[in-house]
């Protein structure tokens, strides 16, 4: 089977990893791809978001499946472009990848189909954000309509700030569905889980549940990022959790956006609030999270090849249940300096070799990389790498994940020292 990955960063890393571990797997290439991906697969210079472009390096290529990594492309309808190719293609339509593309139909959605979520209001002046502030009180969630990069919500109990965000997002270019919107939610309380299930459109494959940290300081301090590590299995769970969150949240949804004829197939992302009220739904994805991915994949035991390419022809139903490792995993990701506000690029990146275990139980996925004319790699971006381990527990995985992140070096390196500690104690 040859297979295109679209994308550059971690998560597509993380995928490619997966791809090339997969015996039915001949051929692996990723289009643009980073320094890391390049070790592992064929890396083609197309714009991700140009699905004309994808489409003909698809046919091209001969490719038997194309992986859609992150969702800009999947929003911008790269997949409409390249099954209209006739090239299965793992990623939901443009028009399905509104669930992540737009909040507030992600919020119709979920109304529609029954699913618990936070109370919200879809606001399109600074003066109806206010009066939604004051509906709900502190703490005031406040997050930008449209995609932002795991950076456009806003959790603060500081009135000021919350209009501010909504005020910035009010003045942002149009998106497809018209002026700058801001839905402001009540705030939900409890821990969080990632729940990915990969889907046809009709069957609904949950799997397992890994907790990331989105904000850039130990002890949850700092500003929004798109995540700064990640771990799995999540001890502290409920037990019947996925099946719960598969009856009540992903299969729902799944059969409401195929009832309105735009049926959704590819990775179905759910993010949980464990309230005290019971299981809440903050956001979805139509992509794999990333970091959470890094960690996922890496407890797949059964190949993925297969599993992504029954999710875009629909025979979902026909396979096997998915293996999983024993175990944990655990990623901590190195961000530079200034993320995420300003990060600092072009500094060589030491220790890459050095991170890597010679026994596959720690290995560094790239996200923000490049290589340069003397192949020296350098930094190329906000988050720059996922250092990933697998161990026996958590506690394995994360002294794992931490030695190897004290091997690798670039100039004002940052890294969250505190992911996976807590669930690691017990």
């Amino acid at each position: 089977m040859k297979v295109l990955v679209i994308g550059g960063g971690a998560r597509e890393h993380a995928l490619c990893r997966s791809l090339s571990q997969d015996p039915a797997v001949s051929e692996l290439h990723c289009a643009p791809g980073n320094a890391g991906i390049a070790q592992v697969a064929t890396v083609h210079p197309v714009d991700q978001l140009d699905g004309a472009a994808v489409a003909a390096l698809a046919q091209r290529l001969a490719a038997d499946l194309v992986v859609v990594g992150p969702e800009a492309p999947l929003v911008a309808g790269v997949s409409d472009a390249v099954r209209a190719a006739g090239i299965p293609v793992f990623g939901p339509s443009g028009e399905a990848a509104q669930l992540e593309g737009s909040k507030a139909f992600a919020k119709d959605v979920m109304a529609a189909a029954g699913i618990p979520t936070a109370r919200a209001y879809v606001c399109t002046t600074p003066a109806e954000a206010a009066e939604a502030l004051d509906a709900f009180g502190a703490p005031y969630v406040v997050k930008d309509d449209g995609l932002a990069a795991g950076k456009g919500v806003v959790v603060t109990s500081d009135r000021a700030e919350a209009l501010a965000h909504a005020a910035a997002c009010f003045g942002a270019s149009p998106g497809p569905h018209g002026p700058g919107r801001v839905v402001i939610e009540e705030y939900l309380d409890g821990p969080e889980v990632s729940l990915f299930a990969i889907t046809d459109g009709d069957t609904v494959l949950p799997l397992v549940p890994a907790q990331d940290f989105k904000r850039a300081l130990d002890g949850d301090q700092g500003p929004n990022t798109g995540g700064m590590g990640a771990y799995s299995p999540l001890p502290w769970a409920p037990e019947g959790l996925v099946q719960e969150v598969l009856d009540t949240v992903l299969q729902p949804t799944v059969d409401e956006l195929r009832r309105r004829g735009t049926p959704f197939s590819g990775l179905l992302y759910a993010g949980l609030a464990l309230t005290s009220r019971g299981t809440r739904v903050i956001e979805f994805n139509a992509r794999f999270g990333d970091p959470e991915t890094q960690v996922v994949l890496a407890r797949l035991d059964t190949p993925l090849a297969g599993v992504l390419l029954a999710a875009a022809k629909g025979t979902l139903d026909t396979l096997e249940p998915l293996r999983w490792h024993e175990g944990a995993a655990v990623t901590v990701v190195l961000a530079s300096e200034g993320y995420p506000a300003a990060p600092r690029t072009g500094d060589v990146i030491e220790g890459l070799a050095e991170a890597d275990s010679a026994d596959g139980t720690v290995f560094v996925l790239h996200a923000g990389t490049r290589a340069d004319e003397a192949g020296q790699v350098l930094t190329a971006g906000g988050r720059v790498l996922s250092v990933t381990a697998v161990g026996t527990d958590l506690a394995e995985a994360r002294e794992r994940a931490y030695q190897g992140v004290g091997r690798i070096g670039f100039k004002g390196a940052q890294h969250r020292r505190d992911i996976a500690l807590e669930a690691a104690a017990g």
